[in-house]
């Protein structure tokens, strides 16, 4: 028996009357999921190619995760860390074996991951106050994260930010990060594919680029691969692409198997830098979330998950590519399953008509249809979202723009 008022109605109602309003949601109340597909309180079922902004990414009910979730939930779900548990090493061993790089510091999200390597940047090299950072990157919303995130609109009304000198470059203009990057330089931070910014990549010349100045200068190179890494690209790590190690990396969103957990991972330039007292966190790495992100990495690892990605991302480029200049799309970018469709008009109403048909995608600044679905998406799926996007463009005027 509900001792409250669930329907959709009345959880909007209370939400608007209790919660701050930080978001402009959608009127969309998914309450149930499986695989790859999202059920809403009225039972209507959604293909999900959105994946909760890329945290779901082994879908919904995968065995893996509610085994370890099951498992998990018969021990501690907290052990602070001035204590052990099993599971923060286990975890951070596979993504140090996996990255190339020494260690892991575990905490609580994707913003706190880069105030962290924010904090390590300063330790490598103490009296450097500069940044260099990428225009419309995002990197959190925290002061720190926000200092470094290159679009105005986030930054502007809480300015003054950090003390410190953050210098944005466009993407993938390599003279020009050439020209920012010098001896006063502490850090590069780079998304190598922006996700906020419109599924923007970075190129392989752009980034070997960055670590070669980053090398030359004495300056860290950090990889923000918070939305793009994990998998998501068809590699581990989306820096592999570009035959590079950064000397840090940060990671969150697909990482606890849908619970909050962040990290940062470290390379030889780093890991002796930090002693006990410099940093922590409560929560972070608690077991829960590290047991489910070790089941996630098998997962990934024993189901080739790699491979269905790298051949999926091929052919939804295959079938989107041509639509370029059609439609009123104006480009389409991306790798794996990590994908932005630039319209010549606003994104959201295209987003609702393609909910209103059965298909759960996000937006990237005003124009962008955002793809990001689970690791475990049929081809079925995308198949039929192309046919859709096409019939929602054609039902949506750009007159709207």
């Amino acid at each position: 028996m509900l001792l409250h008022d669930e329907s959709p109605a009345g959880v909007e109602l209370r939400e608007s009357s209790y919660v701050l309003g930080t978001y402009a949601r959608t009127p969309f109340h998914p309450r149930e999921g499986k695989g790859a597909r999202l059920a809403d309180a009225e039972g209507k079922i959604y293909w999900d190619l959105l994946s909760g902004i890329a945290v779901n990414a082994l879908g919904y009910r995968h065995p893996a995760i509610l085994r370890a979730l099951r498992e998990a939930s018969e021990g501690l779900l907290h052990v602070s860390n001035l204590f052990f548990h099993p599971w923060q090493g286990i975890l951070a061993e596979r993504l140090v074996a996996g990255s190339g790089l020494a260690r892991a510091f575990f905490c609580n999200s994707g913003t706190e991951a880069n105030e962290a390597a924010l904090k390590f940047a300063r330790l490598r090299n103490p009296g450097r106050s500069k940044v260099v950072a990428i225009e419309e990157s995002f990197h959190g919303r925290t002061f720190g994260s926000l200092s470094l995130t290159g679009h105005e609109a986030y930054r502007t009304p809480f300015a003054p930010l950090v003390s410190g000198d953050v210098v944005f470059v466009p993407p993938n203009d390599t003279e020009a990060l050439e020209k920012a990057v010098d001896g006063e330089t502490s850090a590069i931070f780079l998304e190598p594919i922006m996700g906020e910014g419109g599924i923007i990549p970075l190129s392989s010349k752009f980034m070997q680029t960055a670590s070669v100045l980053a090398d030359r200068h004495g300056a860290l190179l950090v990889c923000d691969e918070i939305q793009c890494g994990l998998g998501r690209t068809g590699k581990l790590f989306a820096f592999e692409h570009a035959g590079i190690v950064p000397d840090m990396v940060t990671l969150a969103k697909p990482l606890g198997g849908g619970l909050p957990l962040g990290a940062v991972l470290v390379g030889p330039r780093v890991e002796d830098l930090v002693k006990p007292g410099h940093h922590g966190t409560t929560f972070g790495g608690n077991p829960v979330a590290c047991r489910l992100g070790v089941a996630l990495l098998a997962a990934i690892e024993e189901e080739r998950l790699l491979a269905k990605i790298e051949a999926l991302g091929a052919w939804l480029e295959s079938e989107l590519a041509p639509l370029a200049g059609k439609h009123g799309i104006l480009d389409v970018r991306g790798m794996g399953l990590m994908w932005g469709i630039e319209l010549d008009r606003p994104a959201t109403p295209v987003m609702k008509a393609l909910l209103a048909e059965g298909f759960v995608v996000g937006t990237a600044r005003d124009k962008v249809i955002r793809l990001l679905p689970p690791y475990i998406v049929p081809k079925k799926a995308l198949q039929e979202f192309v046919k859709a996007l096409v019939k929602a463009l054609e039902n949506t005027s750009s007159s709207n723009s």
